[in-house]
């Protein structure tokens, strides 16, 4: 893409999340939400291959329908308290149809299914921006509006996000459709805590960013999509590669890593308002979620491709990418969790 194509694109995005932040009124957050929209679009159409044309149309297809459904919602709202302010949603059937909304465009179940088959058409980076930067607008409305929300509507998208995301990463091969369905029982956690905790939701949803971004770089560094390419990985960055299990079981929420920081807080706050079965349930589809990241450690470590005996060997060329980001990534989601009384107090 042409350098200064490519930084309209990013300064657009930038500029739309920002504007959401911002913003008090639902016109302006509508707004900033298709301007998000639109200035992914030309990063998800690149490549001119018919799986990216197709996961764009679907993409722009959803989020179309969750803005004319927020657009909706907030008018009626309007109609009948005659406010348009953020912080005034007050009419029941209005908190209905923004949550669905909002749910719409992060991806949460039952409205997920655009989601692993849209990540599945994109690079790895663009994948990175839908997984980690398109998700900060949505989360910051849900934040504002959240002491309005429907909450036993929230705890059922939640808990049904968490068994989904657990569910539906069991049987798949592709590496990407694998963070989708992460990315789906992640939100869960978030958007179940959020009517008890707005706080834990933005921890979480910090280490998310920070778990979810290390994965996508090690895989752009390793050039690896699917699950058969990553036995081979160790030959080629043994350093990236070894370090990208402690971020898959991080991810997981083994401790003493930093995905274990938000896990912990989080059935602690369900425990402590009464809502017990709601946290025994998301505990144990935790380990279904842990059933394929350990399944993906077992590939890297204890497997190898199977090759014929002259085979060529796979030579360990020299990248040219940069790898500071990934450096700092790479740490923070696995050491975070000794500064986690700092979160407490």
């Amino acid at each position: 893409m042409n350098p200064i194509t490519l930084s309209v694109v990013l300064t657009s995005l930038a500029f739309g999340t920002a504007f959401v932040f911002s913003s008090s009124h639902w016109l302006l957050a509508w707004m900033g939400l298709e301007v998000n929209t639109l200035a992914i679009i030309p990063l998800m159409t690149q490549h001119k291959h018919p799986r990216a044309i197709e996961a764009t149309t679907k993409y722009f297809l959803t989020q179309a329908s969750a803005s004319a459904l927020l657009l909706f919602s907030s008018l009626n709202n309007a109609w009948f308290t005659g406010e348009w302010s953020i912080m005034d949603l007050t009419n029941p059937l209005s908190c209905t149809l923004m949550t669905i909304a909002i749910c719409m465009k992060l991806g949460l179940a039952p409205f997920h299914f655009w989601l692993p088959e849209v990540l599945q058409g994109l690079s790895l980076i663009t994948g990175l921006i839908l997984s980690t930067w398109q998700k900060l607008a949505p989360m910051a409305i849900l934040f504002q509006i959240s002491p309005t929300l429907n909450t036993p509507l929230l705890l059922t998208i939640g808990i049904l996000s968490t068994l989904v995301g657990g569910w539906g990463g069991l049987n798949q091969t592709q590496l990407r459709k694998i963070l989708a369905f992460s990315s789906i029982a992640h939100l869960g956690w978030m958007v179940s805590v959020l009517p008890f905790s707005p706080q834990l939701m933005i921890l979480n949803l910090v280490i998310y960013l920070i778990m979810t971004s290390a994965m996508f770089l090690t895989l752009k560094t390793i050039s690896s999509t699917k699950i058969s390419t990553l036995a081979i990985s160790w030959s080629k960055t043994p350093v990236t590669t070894a370090l990208s299990l402690l971020t898959l079981l991080s991810l997981g929420g083994l401790p003493p890593l930093s995905g274990f920081v938000p896990k912990w807080f989080i059935l602690q706050e369900l425990t402590s308002q009464s809502t017990t079965i709601l946290a025994t349930i998301m505990a144990l589809s935790a380990l279904l979620s842990l059933f394929f990241y350990l399944r993906l450690t077992y590939v890297v470590t204890l497997t190898s491709s199977p090759n014929m005996s002259n085979a060529p060997i796979t030579w360990r060329h020299y990248s040219k990418q940069s790898t500071l980001a990934l450096s700092i990534v790479l740490i923070l989601s696995s050491c975070i969790m000794p500064i986690s009384p700092l979160f407490i107090t």
